[in-house]
């Protein structure tokens, strides 16, 4: 029988979300093995002088315990 655990994690990036979902998946597979998925949970961007500077998700990260 298969176990998984769920964590969740923020990420940011100055491009886009996309690029930002990929640097939090990128970093979480440094410490975390087996990730199988992501759920992108929340989108927002910062904004600074009228212009949007950073683009950041909060996603749930799935992956299978050993």
């Amino acid at each position: 029988m298969t176990v998984a655990k769920i964590t969740e994690i923020s990420a940011a990036s100055p491009t886009s979300f996309e690029d930002a979902v990929q640097v939090g998946v990128a970093r979480a597979a440094k410490t975390l093995k087996n990730i199988t998925g992501a759920w992108v949970k929340d989108q927002k961007v910062d904004v600074e002088d009228g212009k949007v500077v950073r683009y950041r998700v909060t996603m749930k990260v799935s992956f299978i315990l050993d």
